[in-house]
């Protein structure tokens, strides 16, 4: 069907007629918008832009400016991916965006997309209250080392440990450290989460770790299935890797560190399997059931 009317796109021959194209294609083929946009027509205007090498914030100038010959073929190409191949867009374009912060992604690691970035932006207010004495900041299942990037910059006194367990992800995660020219602030360490930091401890511990639960995991739109499947699913309740972290962060934390973790949609399973721990729930823009802190203390 789409394929179908890929092979009649010849009458289409400016920027317009193809967003108007791919907005109908994307529609129609009921894709699922979750790896940066949210809606067929921003990730239409994204693909577009990024394959005729346009500037990302600057569409009107460009509207009717008609495509030649081997810029169609492109879109041919990009179109054709996310559609029938259900392809997150990142993956297609290598790239994915945290706030201004622009990142290498490729299918070893996981689209970005922590709420914790909001939270970093902020340097942790008012939770942290002097980011320049922050020493020490670990980065748990940090894949393409987008968070442990962001930390560096909120916190710029502070080593900060970048630790996966996936050496491919952690591949990736060199890419982006070393195009931010952080080398000598970011260290990546392939570890089950705290296996192999004996003795390490740290000001600041966070955490996007797996966390989508069994059911979930099976019901996911096909464009999950293009990313790690370590990187999602986290036992039947999702909190396997939660419940390791919860278990030894108080051993890697300085006396006055904290802990932040992001869960998904699990607030309620976790509060029901920890009623005695005094989770503070961080207000981000979807709401304050996705991102839970910790004092070391609460943690003893």
């Amino acid at each position: 069907m789409t394929l179908h009317k890929l092979d009649e796109t010849a009458p289409l021959q400016t920027v317009r007629d193809w967003l108007r194209f791919a907005v109908s294609m994307f529609n129609e083929a009921e894709l699922f918008f979750g790896h940066g946009s949210s809606n067929a027509y921003d990730e239409a205007v994204y693909l577009i832009l990024h394959t005729l090498d346009l500037p990302l914030d600057r569409l009107e100038p460009f509207l009717d400016a008609r495509l030649t010959y081997s810029e169609t073929q492109a879109l041919q190409d990009v179109l054709h991916r996310r559609v029938e191949e259900r392809i997150p867009a990142a993956y297609i374009t290598h790239e994915a965006w945290l706030g201004e912060f622009v990142f290498y992604v490729d299918e070893r690691v996981i689209v970005p997309r922590s709420y914790i970035a909001e939270l970093l932006r902020e340097h942790l207010s008012p939770w942290v209250t002097q980011p320049e004495s922050t020493a020490s900041v670990l980065d748990l299942c940090t894949g393409s080392g987008c968070l442990a990037i962001l930390a560096a910059h909120a916190f710029p006194n502070a080593q900060v440990d970048a630790v996966d367990l996936s050496t491919d992800a952690l591949d990736v995660a060199y890419l982006n450290v070393h195009d931010y020219g952080l080398q000598d602030r970011v260290n990546l360490i392939q570890s089950n989460l705290f296996e192999t930091l004996t003795g390490k401890r740290y000001d600041i511990i966070i955490s996007n770790p797996p966390y989508v639960d069994a059911p979930a995991v099976e019901a996911l739109p096909q464009e999950y299935l293009h990313e790690p499947e370590m990187a999602l699913g986290s036992g039947v309740d999702g909190l396997d890797a939660t419940r390791s972290i919860l278990k030894h962060a108080a051993q890697h934390l300085t006396e006055h560190g904290i802990l932040i973790v992001e869960i998904g949609h699990n607030r309620d399973v976790l509060e029901a399997a920890y009623p005695d721990l005094p989770f503070t729930w961080l207000e981000v823009s979807a709401g304050d059931q996705f991102v839970f802190l910790l004092h070391r203390n609460d943690l003893l």
